[in-house]
Order: structure tokens, then C-alpha cells, then sequence
């Protein structure tokens, strides 16, 4: 048993939680502005988004006692912005709950219940379309390496580069400009093929799927506003 100890906690409900939007002008916001009004408590909460932990754990990275994170750990539990997702075990054997955000984002609005609603439903499908993109962004990748793999990386054929002894024929001027011109071709090219390799083709895929999203989302925000 004791070589079990430290337990390792279960974080994966981290993954399933929703966002919540709360509107200013509801009873629950009165509840997370209470909760978060002090300092240490937006510490402990931006900790947890960060990585569900332990309270003992969370005390060392807020720089902060134990009885002070425990308090606050129970004001942000009782406002519904944090809760205990399983149970892990110290080296000494004792229960210690592992706290975790309990929505994910957490959205302070300030309009309408109406509103409120359409943009938590808005958010849900943005976070949706960014996990599909992100699945795509991989699949991409995959094939980008798969067909290069194929068809053997650099496989095009360049002009072959001059043999130790070739040197430009004495009384010809045109030989040293047509080597420049094609040094300097050559160079231009390696430049762009760097400049294309340095960004992989997945990477490019996100990032321009997620400007597409985010401007999406932006036009629909305004438009509805």
C-alpha cells in the first residue's frame, strides 16, 4: 500500500466542464464578486485553471497559509466557481480533495437574461468548432508528413551544384554574371522554402482556422449586440 502512496488524482471531468456565463444583475453574481474580492482568491482560482490541485499544493503556489487557501476554497465552492473533482492521498496516507474550475470559461456579462443565454450557447459552439479545428489541425499535420514521407521530403531535382574543378572559362564575361544570377536564385529560394518550413503545416491550418472563428465570432457579438 505504501508503494501506492502518493496517489495520483483524476482530473479528466477538468475536460467536460461548460462554460457559464453570470450576468451582472443576477443573484449569482453577488456571489462571485464576494467570492472574489480578495486577491488570493483570484490566485487560487487562476492556479486551478491552470491545474486542478490539492489545497496543500495550492497554498505553496499561491505563496499563502493552508487555513487561508482552505477559506477561500470554500467561498469560491459555495459561489459555484470551483468544485472537488476526486480525492487524492498523501504520502502519509491522508484524504486530500482536489479541486478543479467548475466551468470552464467563466464568463461576468452585463445585459439581459436573453442575452446571457445566447451568448453562453454562442461560447459553447465557439469552444466546439476550436476543438473540431484543433482535430483537424493534427489530421493535416499527419498527411502533410505522410505525403512527404511519400514522395521523399526535397525530392525535386535542382540544378547540380559545380564540381571542384569547374571554374568560368577564361575570356567568356558573360560566365560571371550567370553564375551570380544564379547564386543569387538559388538563395531566394532557400529563403522561401525556410520561411514555408518554419511554420508546420498543421500549425498554419489552426491558426488560420481560428482567425476565421474568432472573426465569426466578433461579426456575430456586434451584429447581435
Amino acid at each position: 500500500m505504501a508503494d501506492l502512496l502518493p496517489s495520483t488524482p483524476d482530473t479528466s471531468a477538468v475536460e467536460d466542464a461548460e462554460p457559464r456565463v453570470i450576468g451582472l444583475d443576477s443573484e449569482d453574481a453577488d456571489d462571485l464578486i464576494g467570492a472574489l474580492s480578495s486577491g488570493t482568491a483570484r490566485e487560487l482560482l487562476t492556479a486551478l485553471h491552470e491545474d486542478p490541485a490539492t489545497p496543500s499544493k495550492l497554498a505553496d503556489r499561491v505563496d499563502t497559509s493552508l487555513q487561508n487557501t482552505q477559506y477561500h476554497l470554500e467561498k469560491l465552492e459555495d459561489a459555484d466557481v470551483i468544485e472537488v473533482i476526486d480525492t487524492a492521498y498523501s504520502a502519509k496516507g491522508r484524504e486530500m480533495k482536489v479541486y478543479a474550475p467548475a466551468n470552464q470559461p467563466l464568463v461576468v456579462f452585463a445585459g439581459g437574461e436573453e442575452k446571457s443565454t445566447g451568448l453562453k450557447a454562442a461560447l459553447t459552439r465557439l469552444l466546439g468548432a476550436f476543438a473540431l479545428l484543433a482535430g483537424l489541425s493534427v489530421l493535416v499535420q499527419a498527411l502533410a508528413g505522410d505525403l512527404g514521407a511519400l514522395f521523399g521530403g526535397d525530392a525535386g531535382v535542382g540544378r547540380p551544384a559545380p564540381g571542384p574543378g569547374e571554374a568560368p572559362v577564361a575570356g567568356n564575361a558573360n560566365n560571371s554574371t550567370v553564375e551570380t544570377t544564379t547564386a543569387a536564385t538559388d538563395a531566394a529560394t532557400s529563403a522561401a522554402d525556410a520561411a514555408l518550413n518554419a511554420v508546420p503545416p498543421g500549425v498554419a491550418f489552426f491558426l488560420g482556422g481560428a482567425l476565421v472563428l474568432a472573426a465569426g465570432f466578433a461579426y456575430w457579438y456586434t451584429t447581435s449586440a
